[in-house]
């Protein structure tokens, strides 16, 4: 059972790889964690916020299809270390923003780097799985969740002793972008094997049918359900769980450690009980999470159902992307690109529903959404062979 992630270790390629998902991860963590603060300082309702929060998608739609491009000119390898390194960067903006359309701008940034880094990192991760002939990207993207917990974590603490937010971000910042730098030469060694021979004649954006509109439409059930718990359990513990301050990350934070939980494992079981009905009990699992936390509002029963949530939606990611990096008949990272920009649209642009229907009904109202968004997802899984 531990047998992959001790090869996982052991490899550097792996490492530098898993690095980046780390860090994407921790840099989304910590802002989602400061999001009631930005709330709070600009006099937001739930709908306003939910607005600002639609910025990053905008952006990151308008990244990805253009990021195949990028990689076929570029290479992957070197568009993951450029894309990494600006998140670094761009996460300050929204902090650090004393003005409303600062934040707005900030985000719109924050949403292109996210945009190229997601798809570029994870042409990188299936790239290495065909070299090694072994499955990662469980594995990759549980890491994504680790740094997610180690983000909101941090965050929380930070908070809890009263550091200024900006402050412990660029702290965050410095420390993963000199991380990302020192693991460099192991990205750029990385083969490109994924689809040699494609021309960029190949490489266009297109309308998905068939086996990928299966794949895209789960990815958005499941991305939707990661994006709401990501945004909006830190708001849910503070204004109706009513939870001390120092614990409103903690809901994030075991979200992030049952999903880093199940894609460390991900890449154990899925092979060995198949990606569809991992899939399946995961969306139970998650609609029974998300009822749990709207039926009993109590900190440590919401911390405990945000954690059944995580472990639920934990095989997803590493499931779709990896089988839509290797669709035939596609140029390199074309399949990967276009699940990514549906994907990224929902994680991003689902909170922005669930704040909508939050300030027009209520918070636990526009969560229950995400119990039935999960039970759509086990019905989409029965419906194609992954």
């Amino acid at each position: 059972m531990f047998a992959h992630l001790f090869k996982f270790i052991r490899n550097p390629q792996c490492i530098a790889v898993g690095m980046m998902f780390l860090i994407m991860g921790a840099l989304f963590g910590n802002w989602a964690t400061l999001i009631p603060i930005i709330k709070t300082k600009f006099f937001l309702d739930d709908a306003q916020l939910g607005l600002i929060i639609l910025c990053l998608p905008i952006g990151a739609a308008m990244a990805n299809p253009i990021s195949t491009w990028f990689i076929h000119r570029y290479g992957m390898q070197r568009m993951t270390l450029v894309a990494i390194a600006g998140m670094c960067i761009a996460y300050l903006l929204p902090v650090a923003a004393p003005w409303l359309w600062g934040v707005v701008i900030g985000l719109f940034v924050v949403g292109i780097t996210i945009g190229f880094t997601n798809v570029s990192m994870n042409t990188c991760a299936a790239a290495l799985e065909i070299q090694l002939k072994d499955h990662i990207m469980s594995t990759c993207h549980g890491l994504f969740s680790f740094g997610l917990m180690i983000g909101s974590l941090s965050a929380s603490t930070m908070i809890g002793i009263g550091l200024v937010p900006f402050i412990q971000s660029a702290i965050l910042s410095g420390s993963f972008f000199l991380m990302a730098w020192l693991v460099r030469r192991h990205i750029l060694t990385i083969r490109d094997d994924i689809h040699e021979a494609e021309s960029e004649a190949q490489i266009k954006f297109f309308l998905p049918k068939g086996p990928l509109l299966f794949m895209i439409s789960i990815a958005m059930c499941t991305n939707l359900t990661e994006g709401s718990m990501a945004d909006w359990s830190a708001v849910y513990l503070r204004d109706v769980v009513h939870s001390a301050p120092y614990l409103i990350g903690w809901g994030l934070a075991s979200y992030s450690f049952f999903m880093a939980m199940g894609r460390f494992f991900g890449d154990y079981f899925i092979p060995r009980f198949g990606a569809n009905r991992i899939l399946k009990w995961g969306g139970i699992l998650s609609a029974l999470g998300v009822a749990l936390a709207v039926a009993a509002p109590y900190t440590w029963i919401c911390i405990l159902a945000f954690g059944m949530v995580g472990l639920g939606v934990s095989c997803g990611a590493p499931i779709l992307y990896g089988a839509a990096a290797r669709l035939p008949n596609l140029a390199k990272g074309v399949g990967l690109a276009t699940l990514n920009t549906y994907s990224v649209i929902s994680f991003l642009g689902g909170p922005v529903i669930i704040g909508i229907i939050s300030t027009a009904i209520n918070l636990q109202v526009a969560l229950a959404l995400i119990s039935f968004i999960a039970l759509l997802w086990v019905y989409l899984s029965s419906k194609i062979s992954l």
